[in-house]
């Protein structure tokens, strides 16, 4: 078994039924060490400091002692390195100065090419030099947006709640709609691949709008790009999570796009999601991040549920069903870390065990 408790788990190839735990956005926003490194420098601008980088990045490992880091950027950051006029604004995010809604539009996006972002593969290699090098047992998990969330900014000109120009624009001109999405595929992927030539282990995939779609309106419109996005980047050999807010009723078609492991929201138990996906994918997730504010006594218990329900799946990495809220406690986060190390394995392998006899008994 490999020594990174993650990468097994990601593989289903995980005998001591260890459950790694890593958070979205544990990088950030609820740690007053995070702050007090930003303060006066904006998103953007960090993301583009390679020892600001390493640092943000470094910091939850040495706080809550996960089992993975996740490198600190944005998805917005390599569309801002090719070339497109954006601005990410404290309390609502990005905003594009000019969206994307024509040909012309989609002309003033060129492609990303490696030697845009060579701060990215230096800020990689420092973090992988201090997690302990490109054997350690805590891997760098790279990640890009998805070519759909991606697209919804660029149409919007910013957050949406209902991407009504997004979804209008992808059905009444599905011509500017699929070019747009392989300019932002090819995007993604060379984001991604310069992550892990620079030695990240893992990658996360984020569509993070994606649930707002029906099935047939994913499988048509939007399952092709990221799954070119997905394939290449199984060419790396590295571990792929794909994940997606409200993305239940679209799970296993985020699987076939090309993930080996599958986020999970809060919305459904992770054993209805192994259902509904079969035995071929690993899962993330799933705590409600709403519930990092309860009383430790119900919260531990609901970490324990979760771990219960993953035993449904090969492999699970715990995490959230989206991000570190900024309002939480950074204590509560390292205390569940230390429960799922401490009661994991052996929370695990009881759940395994009791619905493997309760197999026997309904099928002896």
């Amino acid at each position: 078994m490999t020594d990174a408790p993650l990468l097994a788990a990601a593989r289903r190839d995980n005998p001591e039924d260890l459950v790694p735990v890593w958070f979205m956005r544990q990088a950030g926003r609820s740690l007053p060490e995070y702050k007090k490194v930003r303060e006066g420098i904006t998103m953007l601008d960090a993301c583009t400091m390679p020892d600001l980088v390493r640092e943000i990045t470094m910091q939850p490992v040495r706080r809550h002692d996960v089992d993975a880091a996740i490198f600190y950027s944005d998805i917005m950051v390599p569309v801002k390195a090719a070339g497109l006029d954006l601005d990410i604004t404290p309390g609502i995010g990005p905003q594009i100065a000019q969206p994307i809604r024509s040909r012309a539009d989609l002309d003033r996006l060129p492609e990303l090419t490696p030697d845009m972002i060579g701060y990215i593969a230096e800020a990689v290699g420092l973090v992988v030099d201090e997690l302990g090098g490109p054997e350690s047992a805590k891997p760098l998990i790279g990640f890009a947006g998805a070519p759909f969330t991606l697209a919804s900014y660029l149409i919007e000109g910013g957050p949406s709640k209902d991407y009504a120009r997004t979804k209008a624009l992808m059905v009444s001109d599905p011509d500017l709609w699929h070019d747009l999405c392989a300019r932002l595929a090819q995007i993604s992927q060379v984001f991604l691949q310069v992550q892990v030539a620079a030695g990240a282990r893992a990658i996360q995939l984020f569509d993070s709008w994606a649930g707002s779609l029906p099935a047939q309106d994913y499988q048509r419109y939007v399952m092709p790009h990221s799954a070119g996005v997905l394939a290449a980047l199984g060419e790396t050999g590295v571990p792929r999570i794909h994940f997606g807010v409200g993305t239940g009723e679209l799970l296993p078609l985020l699987g076939q796009a090309g993930a080996d492991v599958l986020g999970v929201d809060w919305r459904i138990p992770l054993d209805e999601a192994a259902r509904r996906v079969g035995p071929a994918y690993a899962l993330q997730g799933n705590l409600d991040p709403a519930l990092l504010g309860a009383p430790w006594a119900v919260l531990a218990e609901r970490v324990r549920d979760v771990i219960r329900a993953g035993a449904a799946a090969d492999g699970h990495i715990f995490n959230l069903g989206h991000g570190v809220p900024p309002t939480t406690d950074p204590t509560v986060l390292t205390r569940i870390v230390e429960l799922i190390h401490t009661e994991g394995p052996e929370l695990r392998r009881a759940a395994r065990a009791t619905a493997a006899d309760q197999l026997e008994r309904t099928h002896p």
